[in-house]
């Protein structure tokens, strides 16, 4: 059978984000020929294929009736659509290859991110502190994904990444009052790692070069979202800051002054808006 697409034929689209290729078998195998059948035997299918299109038919309106759709992607809850958000939505949806941050630098000026590179999916341990692992233990890392992102005058970098977890929304409420009540997020000890990028403006962006730091547990989706900044010409950090204190008025650290709380908060919150957009427009029913 040629496979080889007709010419002036439409391509066909660009596969979901990390999605794997199709393995030579799966492309190159023939289909076998089916020999003909006698009278009798073609007329007994013939009754069985109308006798199951009637049971598919009758399935499928009673369906439609009792307003039962439950094998239909719409009624997909969100931590159904949330969990697998990392390998069937496209990579350019996840860390879009630009971020608007309108009013999101100090004193409300805008910002705007343009996406570096984007990491391989993973488990949790090529990308977060090993306490930080353990922390997240009781909800479980499906899988992390990360990009960098540098800002608009290419002096300052920073890494984005979502944990996808395995558990239900139980667990991340529990997961979230904790990190509220704990204070965790302002740990230095639990601060996420960078995801340096060699040939590029985040080729020195390493543990030391951390400057700012922000995660949120989301408790609407299984999923921990997460950002680290730093400056672009890797200088190290004796004293790293949460965003959430370099981000006060007044703050005279050089993280601060630097806007690179403005800068971890402004790249995670805009990423984390862009997962549950999406998630919604892949949940919603249709009118």
């Amino acid at each position: 059978m040629d496979l080889t697409p007709r010419p002036g034929a439409t391509p066909a689209p660009p596969g979901a984000y990390y999605a794997y290729a199709e393995t030579p078998a799966e492309t190159t195998t023939r289909l076998r020929p089916v020999r003909a059948g006698r009278p009798v035997r073609t007329a007994a299918a013939a009754v069985c294929a109308v006798l199951g299109l009637g049971l598919i038919g009758g399935a499928v309106t009673g369906s439609w009736l009792t307003g039962d759709s439950a094998a239909g992607p719409a009624d997909a809850d969100a931590y159904t659509v949330g969990r697998s958000a990392w390998h069937s939505v496209p990579v350019d949806r996840l860390f879009p290859r630009t971020l608007k941050g309108d009013g999101a630098g100090p004193g409300a000026t805008d910002r705007v991110w343009t996406r570096v590179a984007v990491a391989g999916d993973s488990d949790c341990t090529g990308g977060l502190d090993p306490l930080l692992i353990e922390t997240l233990r009781p909800v479980g890392c499906e899988r992390l994904v990360r990009a960098t992102y540098t800002d608009a005058t290419r002096s300052s970098v920073t890494t984005v990444g979502m944990v996808f977890t395995e558990a239900g929304a139980e667990a991340m409420s529990a997961l979230d009052t904790r990190f509220t009540t704990e204070h965790l997020a302002g740990r230095s000890d639990l601060m996420p790692r960078t995801y340096p990028v060699e040939g590029t403006v985040a080729a020195g962006f390493g543990d030391r070069q951390r400057a700012s730091w922000t995660v949120h547990v989301l408790s609407e989706l299984p999923v921990v979202t997460f950002a680290v900044s730093g400056f672009a010409d890797g200088r190290a950090v004796p004293e790293p800051q949460p965003a959430a204190e370099a981000m006060v008025a007044g703050a005279t650290t050089a993280t601060a002054q630097a806007g690179l709380g403005h800068e971890a908060k402004g790249v995670a919150d805009r990423v984390e808006r862009t997962l549950r957009r999406t998630v919604t427009d892949l949940t919603e029913k249709p009118e």
